[in-house]
């Protein structure tokens, strides 16, 4: 659990436990969890992108300070989206699982503002993460950073200081740790669990006999 406490300390002084968990391995099939189960949504609800009937449903559990998470997001995702989210034929929903205080500061920053922040912000931190997650100031970088989106310095410190958003990240990342999420990131496709990276290649094999491609 990442208390207030420990996250505005981690914000002031700085962190050096960034990246920790992330996978970088090939990705492997576990096991399956039940729609019921997966569609426990937090407190703040899910944020999701593509359309809401669509056959396929992505989820994945990430951590902003994670660079395998970056990775895809960086490199893979604007393809994903393009070929599958924007078609119609999947969608994708991002869930919280912060591997330290920093991660959870910058998801209480995207669920700060409503729904419609939520992708542009995280999408901006996963783009620009060794600007804060990797510096001896990283609530000057995120604050600097969050600016681009209309954030000021006010908004930031106060939606740091929001214990209601906080508790809302845990319990999406303590439901999924329930689920066996233990590293980042980690996808469920139409249930089945992919840990590691995702390249494209790993995407379509997954989807396409889901979708009788």
């Amino acid at each position: 659990m990442i208390t207030r406490r420990r996250l505005l300390e981690t914000m002031a002084i700085g962190s050096a436990l960034t990246v920790a968990g992330g996978l970088g391995l090939a990705p492997a099939m576990a096991q399956t969890v039940s729609a019921q189960e997966l569609g426990e949504v937090g407190p703040l609800g899910d944020v999701t992108l593509g359309d809401k009937g669509a056959k396929v449903h992505v989820i994945e559990y990430a951590s902003l300070t994670c660079s395998h998470c970056a990775d895809f997001h960086n490199t893979t995702f604007p393809e994903f989206k393009k070929k599958y989210i924007d078609t119609g034929k999947v969608r994708f929903t991002l869930r919280e699982f912060p591997l330290d205080p920093l991660a959870a500061a910058g998801f209480m920053l995207a669920r700060c503002e409503g729904n419609d922040k939520y992708y542009p912000v995280t999408d901006l931190l996963f783009s620009r993460q060794n600007d804060w997650a990797f510096t001896q100031k990283p609530l000057e970088g995120l604050t600097n950073l969050l600016k681009q989106a209309g954030f000021t310095q006010e908004k930031v410190e106060s939606c740091l200081k929001d214990q209601k958003i906080l508790d809302a990240v845990n319990a999406v990342r303590d439901r999924g740790a329930k689920l066996g999420v233990n590293s980042t990131p980690t996808f469920f496709i139409n249930g089945k669990t992919y840990r590691g990276a995702l390249s494209m290649e790993d995407l379509d094999k997954a989807l396409k006999p889901l979708l009788g491609e």
